[in-house]
Formats: structure tokens, sequence, C-alpha cells
């Protein structure tokens, strides 16, 4: 059986027959061996493999450059060299696969544009390896922080006729491209999903605790750093919950992950560290051993206009916060992560709870320093009148949305919940300063390649 580089690194003692099999990173020869770095993916270092002279498959050496596949077949030894415990001295060696002269990732830097441009390969870099290798640690993080909560897991669908009012441009799904709404598919307009919030309310008003986590659609043409047209979503909900508990527990998620991303990583923490925010683990370390400091939204909008800073987007009650204000209030004012509570009714979509004064709605952001909002929910309005009027003052179909009113009718409660952007988490914990770099395959505005 082939067993990865990561299982051989991390071996307790030598063995006397071991089969592996990678990708060539680097290639040296001498007239006796030659030295091989070989490379699997499974962690980010590769493993020094020997391969002298006339062993099986040896006449193939000068084939196995870099990018090549090969198979070793040999004995785990104590390494001599400094920086790792072990090398393989091959007894046999296959190559399976050659690469011609222009394969473009040679034993240089190369800029993110162009590994975009072909990533297809980009995985097989240790930046991307690493990178696709933190998604994939945080992704099982994610439930594993909902499952010791005792939260249900939810699959909300991906094609929906509701459009999560205020979530953001829409998708439409047709299967005739020209014919009228009644006459398509689904017998009315349909579209991807924006967001899995409404029916994850359904589930979380008879199971209480429910999250969902899976892709969701903008069609927004927004070409900046922080949007794709596909990305993924966290959104837990939960029964019998206020805002406080919303926003304890979203504070307590970022926490979980970071520390996760933290501690179990197999040294990839150390390349974003290094190349990409040298300050990257200082500022992890930060959020996952302190707390979050939390303000209402007139209290930021009172210490920006304070601030006296001049902002490229001016600052008055009312207005949405933009990024550099979520920002100057974590890094300038708070010196940390902040959560920001009770925004304007105006700003906010129609499903979530009117406080008493008339002009707020349960709110919350949750804010971090070098992104800012990486967070946003709310405690959702469960009283059946208010919803109704706020359903008509946005003038919404009672007829089409007259199933998320019945959760208001029949037996209603106090329910809370948010939505955190998968890709944003990670972009925060790997340092990456472009969403398209967090992503195997971006989705952006004009850009469906692979």
């Amino acid at each position: 059986m082939r067993t990865s580089v990561k299982n051989l690194l991390n071996s307790a003692s030598a063995r006397d027959s071991v089969e592996l099999a990678g990708w060539v990173r680097t290639r040296r020869d001498s007239k006796e061996f030659s030295f091989m770095e070989l490379n699997d993916g499974s962690c980010l270092k590769g493993i020094q493999v020997i391969i002298d002279a006339g062993i099986p498959g040896s006449q193939e050496v000068s084939r196995m450059s870099t990018g090549a596949s090969v198979r070793v077949v040999g004995e785990l030894v104590e390494s001599p060299g400094k920086g790792q415990s072990w090398e393989v001295r091959a007894t046999e060696v296959e190559l399976l696969g050659g690469v011609p002269e222009d394969f473009p990732l040679q034993k240089k830097g190369h800029t993110p544009e162009f590994l975009r441009s072909i990533s297809h390969l980009r995985p097989r870099t240790n930046l991307y390896g690493a990178t696709f290798r933190m998604r994939s640690r945080l992704a099982y993080a994610v439930h594993r922080f909902f499952n010791e909560r005792d939260f249900t897991y939810v699959h909300t669908p991906i094609i929906t006729a509701s459009d999560c009012e205020g979530a953001g441009e829409m998708f439409q799904v047709t299967s005739n491209g020209a014919g009228k709404p009644e006459e398509d598919f689904f017998g009315k307009k349909s579209y991807l999903t924006v967001s899995g919030q409404l029916e994850g309310e359904t589930f979380a008003c008879a199971l209480s605790n429910i999250y969902t986590f899976g892709p969701t659609f903008r069609a927004e043409n927004s070409n900046t750093s922080r949007h794709a047209s596909e990305f993924w979503m966290i959104e837990p909900e939960m029964a019998f919950c206020n805002l406080e508990g919303d926003m304890d527990l979203a504070e307590k998620f970022i926490q979980f992950l970071v520390k996760d991303g933290l501690e179990n990583n197999e040294g990839d923490l150390d390349i974003f560290a290094k190349f990409v925010d040298k300050g990257l683990r200082q500022r992890l370390e930060g959020l996952a051993g302190g707390g979050f400091e939390r303000m209402s939204y007139t209290e930021a909008v009172e210490k920006l206009i304070a601030s006296g800073k001049k902002f490229d987007f001016p600052v008055e009650w009312g207005i949405n916060l933009q990024s550099e204000h979520e920002r100057y209030l974590c890094e300038e004012v708070v010196k940390g992560p902040l959560t920001v509570y009770n925004y304007p009714k105006s700003i906010k979509p129609f499903y979530m709870r009117a406080n008493d004064d008339g002009k707020t709605v349960t709110a919350m952001d949750v804010l971090v320093p070098g992104v800012g909002e990486i967070i946003g929910g709310s405690q959702r309005e469960e009283r059946y009148d208010l919803l109704k009027a706020a359903m008509e003052a946005h003038e919404l179909s009672l007829e089409n949305y007259g199933w998320y009113l019945d959760l208001r009718k029949y037996g209603t409660v106090p329910h809370a919940g948010f939505g955190a952007g998968f890709e944003r988490l990670l972009m925060y914990v790997t340092g990456m300063q472009n969403i398209r770099d967090v992503i195997p395959f971006a989705r952006t505005p004009g850009n469906c390649e692979f």
C-alpha cells in the first residue's frame, strides 16, 4: 500500500519497506546517485529520496524533472541532513508521467495573477497546496464546532424561488431561456440561492439549533478582491435565542476556527506567515486568546465622527458602514475584534426584529482587524403582525412568502442566526488578500474557466 509523505515524515521509527508516489519538486545528480525531493500534497514538506545508480528504474532518472510523477519503493531511514528526520533510500523507482520543457511551474516565484490563469495546476505549488489543505481543515472544523454543540446540519436548496430580500442580485435558472415563467421548468421564476437562511429558519423552528454550509451565488457585477459570484456560506439558526446569544455564538465560532488554524495545520500556517503576512500569527493568536469588544451602531458612528478622520465615504447616522470604517473601529478604536449591533432599520432586510425605538433592528456584524466585517446576523422578527407589515413595506408578495409567515402563525418563537462567508474566514486565517486565491476555481464577472 502506498504511504503518504505526511505519514512518513511523522513516522516514529525506521521502516524496512515503504512505497510512495508523488511529484518531483527538485532533483540533483552525481555519478553514483541522485537526490530527489518528492511531494504528494499530503503536507507542505516533501521527503528526500536517494536513488542509487543501477537500481531498477534508475535509467529513467534524467526524465524525472520538476513536475514529473514518480513511484518509489525503498526503506525509510534516518536522515543525516538538517531540517528533516527521515529520508527514503530507493530500491526501485518508476517514472509514471513525465513533463515537457514548457511545464509552467518551474522552481521560481510566480505571481497570483499568473497562477489564477492556470488554476488547474496551482494546487501543486507550496502556497496554494497549503491554502487548500487549510480550506479542508477549516471546513472540517466548521462541522466539528456545530456538532459539539448539538446543531443539526441541514441541506437547504440551491435552486429557490425566494430571494432572501436584500442579500444580493440573483442568477435566474431556466431551461428555455425565452419563454414565460409559468412555462419554464418549475412553472415560476427560480434562481440560484443567495442564502439558505429563510429555509434554515423553518428547520430551526422544528429542530431548535441547525446550521447550513453550502454554495451560494450572487450576480452583482463586483470586481473586487472580496467578492465572488459563487462562494460558500455557513448559516446557523437558533430557536429560543436572542441577539445576545447570537453574538455569543458568532464570536465563539470565529475563535474556534482561528484556534484550529493555529494548532492543526502541519506547518501550512508557516508559509502564510513567511510569504503572505508576517504579522499573521500574532494577529491570530491575539484573537484566539482575547475577547471581543461590543458597541452599538450609534456609538460606532459617534466614534468615527469624533475621530476627525477623513474617510472616502463620509460618516453620518444611517449609512452602511464601509470596510474602511469597520477597519478603523477595529484597528484604531478598540485595537482588536469588535461586534457592532442595533443597526438602522432603513438599511437592513425585512426579516430583522424591530427594536422598541422604531429606528433600529436587532442586527449585528462581527468585525476583525485587517478585514472588517466577517459575520453578519440578527435576531429574526418572530411577531406575525410586525413581520407582515415589514414585508408589505418592502413590497414582497405575501402569497409567495406565505410559508415564511406561517412560521410566525404556528407556534412562533424568538430565534436568531448569522451568515459567515467561508472564503472571507479563510482570507483572515491565511492572510491571503484576494478571494480568488482561497477558492479552487473562482467564479467572477467575465470568468468561468475550468
